[in-house]
């Protein structure tokens, strides 16, 4: 009889523990970087790395919990995809598109109360993203058209869409910038603020985990979710059992969106006074996405412990500023660890196909 699976496979545990080689590499390759860039302090500031997300006891897990959030959801948006066979590159604009919805609403749906208007701006910014993502998920679907290149070009396009909607709409002419949303109006705590005193936590992070939890079951306990994936490795094979690929390849696509959708929207509805700027630029939080999903092996459930992981050292490089130890060194250890995970998956691979040509010979004979 097979074993059920939960929520790692075989698979998926050799995936982990590549992951955790990847991120010693990249935590020691950082080390040498700062005893580069600080000789003195360098042990000193990367212990306060390490321990910076403990660093003022509740209140710095607060904090780490608030910065995940939205790293989460786009990573979680970009994995969802991946598992289909589709890589969502689209993530920055479909974020923007969804923080933009979430402000607009809050700010101007008046006549919702405030006990509701938090739900309604997370199911609107992330309906805003699925939409957006629908573009690249049709051209792919009808046109064959390579959803990084349409992503990209849906990135740009956009990012000016939300900024002449800013500043149409919901513009400071003050601050050059969209007007806040109050903490009125923002997402409640539940009680967060009473466990993790003086943090920006919300209720957020739970709707984040759950949305995760969500996207693990869809992919593994649904024939949905199955369909999904088959088409993504084989789209012939799929084609051939009478699957629909044009549908799977739209859906995956547009689900993915609207992840990316709510995390913006959770990003910008946290009361912190976060506003929309309207400069040309994607924001961090869309490609920060990236190294959630690889380090999370493309898993939803590894998308969780990921990007708390890059919020914790994220938290932890924070604290280092006081050696005046610059912040880009965490940014580096980020991008080491990312360059490790890929070159680990490469090595996954090739002792993947090593074993399986070891094991054909050894039939044979």
């Amino acid at each position: 009889m097979e074993k059920k699976k939960g929520f790692f496979d075989k698979d998926s545990t050799k995936s982990v523990l590549s992951s955790l080689v990847a991120i010693l590499f990249g935590l020691l390759f950082g080390l040498i970087i700062m005893f580069i860039a600080s000789p003195t302090q360098a042990l000193t500031g990367f212990g306060i790395m390490l321990t910076g997300g403990f660093q003022k006891g509740t209140t710095s897990i607060g904090q780490v919990l608030y910065q995940a959030i939205p790293i989460m959801m786009t990573g979680l948006s970009i994995a969802f995809a991946y598992k289909c066979g589709e890589f969502n590159i689209g993530v920055p604009g479909q974020y923007l598109v969804g923080s933009f919805t979430a402000v607009f609403i809050a700010l101007k749906a008046t006549f919702i109360p405030n006990s509701l208007l938090w739900i309604v701006c997370i199911l609107g910014a992330g309906l805003a993203g699925a939409i957006w993502a629908l573009i690249p998920g049709i051209l792919k679907a009808y046109r064959n058209v390579n959803v990084v290149i349409s992503g990209i070009m849906c990135n740009y396009i956009g990012m000016l869409l939300v900024i002449q909607g800013v500043k149409a709409s919901i513009y400071n002419p003050s601050s050059a910038q969209s007007y806040p949303v109050s903490a009125t109006k923002a997402i409640p705590s539940f009680g967060l603020d009473k466990i993790f005193p003086k943090s920006n936590i919300n209720f957020g992070i739970v709707v984040a985990v759950g949305l995760c939890i969500i996207a693990w079951v869809i992919m593994n306990k649904t024939t949905f979710g199955y369909e999904l994936k088959a088409c993504g490795f084989n789209k012939e094979a799929a084609r051939y059992a009478g699957m629909n690929e044009k549908k799977c390849i739209i859906a995956a696509v547009a689900i993915a969106g609207f992840f990316a959708g709510v995390g913006g929207a959770i990003a910008y509805l946290s009361g912190t006074g976060k506003t929309i700027p309207i400069t040309e630029a994607l924001p961090d939080e869309g490609f920060n996405g990236i190294p959630i999903a690889l380090l999370g092996f493309s898993n939803p459930i590894g998308c969780i412990f990921a990007a708390l992981f890059i919020a914790y050292i994220k938290v932890g490089g924070n604290y280092m500023q006081s050696l005046d130890i610059a912040i880009e060194v965490i940014d580096i250890i980020v991008a080491s660890i990312i360059y490790f995970s890929s070159f680990s998956l490469f090595v996954k691979l090739m002792i993947n196909n090593w074993r399986a040509k070891k094991k054909k010979g050894g039939n044979t004979a």
